[in-house]
């Protein structure tokens, strides 16, 4: 392959002339903690790296600076990164990568760090998985140093900027799920009422006010990839496509068997309702509502599942679930328009950290490589 004019070809691909490769080990010190799991607490004042993606809290510290953390077993294993500049205490199976050479963004490290470690790894070993990391495994890492430290800094700054967008968007989230739960726990129980509603509530059986079928097992055959309809078959996502459906848009679809079984979802395209799969169909109760009324008890629905090696829902226990519901249908309806703007908005908004996260990942690809350069090599001078 014939290289752009002003790019080389290097042990980890193509790169700018005047980009370097290092050894991790000649650009930062490598070491682990010394702290066991037991010796978080929980109002720590400050963070405590273990080998999970979730920070825990501690009351020590033991470095106070910039580092890029990672798990070294575990099922984190390749897969669990952290970047601080701060004070902070390490599991003893953490690595702390820190004291960073001058020529050496630290951001910039971790976000190619923490983009190609794992391959590096899986490329080490001869198995699916990897147990444990080696020291060497990152002290030999070879990693690309641009010579302009201010380049360095102009691609560490605009991810940086696409990170705290996801950490917003995150939040947002997070915050809109929490007022869905809370509103579903009000509104679905009777507790807060619309305006305008003043009918009494009833105990319902989801058998007597609903037809709960169980789907036909589609035949290897019949199922096709680049088919237009949805199979499901007990799990949360399609098990395949296929180019029929035996089932109409818009119908509760509950997972009979397997991990996920009593998963509840609303499928809003035709679909092919599986062996492993019910379909619920409303006679007497607005279905918007009877759908977020059975998802709103998701973990109750799930607590009827029996067996253990492959659980199941039985469709008489599903018939038997009992919820409350408005005699009034306008109410049922109203309930359903309120929690459903609720579920749409949240869905837009993880569509749209989605497509932030899609185009981070094609600016890391562009600028950590240095296909697209956001500072001319003239521009500013080298740091040694």
């Amino acid at each position: 392959m014939e290289l752009k004019p002003g790019y080389k070809q290097t042990e980890i691909g193509v790169l700018p002339e005047d980009w370097d490769v290092d050894f991790i080990e000649s650009l930062a010190f490598i070491t682990t903690g010394s702290k066991n799991t037991q010796d978080r607490i929980e109002d720590g004042g400050y963070p405590f790296f273990v080998r999970s993606q979730t920070v825990e809290r501690i009351d020590s510290y033991s470095f106070d600076g910039e580092a890029v953390l990672t798990a070294g077993d575990g099922v984190g294993t390749g897969k669990v990164f952290h970047y601080i500049n701060g004070r902070f205490d390490v599991h003893q199976r953490v690595y702390r990568i820190s004291d960073f050479k001058k020529r050496l963004n630290g951001y910039f490290f971790y976000l190619y760090f923490s983009t190609n470690f794992y391959n590096r790894i899986m490329q080490m070993t001869a198995k699916s998985s990897v147990d444990s990391v080696r020291r060497e495994m990152i002290a030999q890492m070879s990693v690309p140093v641009p010579r302009l430290i201010e380049e360095q800094n102009a691609i560490s700054d605009a991810l940086s900027d696409v990170d705290a967008l996801l950490e917003g968007l995150d939040r947002l989230i997070a915050k809109k799920r929490d007022l869905k739960q809370a509103a579903m726990q009000q509104l679905l129980t009777g507790k807060t009422r619309l305006p305008g509603f003043e009918e009494e509530w009833e105990t319902k059986r989801l058998g007597g006010i609903a037809n709960i079928s169980k789907g036909t097992q589609l035949h290897y055959s019949e199922a096709n990839l680049d088919g237009h309809f949805p199979h499901f078959n007990g799990g949360i996502s399609p098990s395949s496509f296929t180019d029929r459906f035996n089932t109409s848009a818009n119908t509760i679809a509950i997972s009979e068997g397997g991990n996920s079984c009593g998963y509840v979802q609303l499928v809003p395209q035709p679909f092919w309702c599986g062996g492993h799969c019910y379909a619920v169909v409303p006679r007497s109760v607005d279905n918007l509502f009877l759908f977020h009324a059975l998802n709103g008890q998701q973990t109750a629905i799930q607590g009827l599942r029996v067996g253990s090696g492959l659980p199941n829902v039985q469709k008489t226990a599903l018939a038997d679930f009992k919820f409350h519901a408005p005699t009034d249908m306008d109410e049922q309806a109203a309930i359903a328009t309120v929690l459903s703007d609720m579920h749409a908005e949240i869905e837009a908004l993880e569509q749209r950290r989605a497509k932030t996260a899609d185009l981070k990942q094609a600016m890391m690809q562009e600028l950590l490589t240095g296909k697209t350069r956001l500072v001319e090599p003239h521009v500013c001078c080298e740091v040694r």
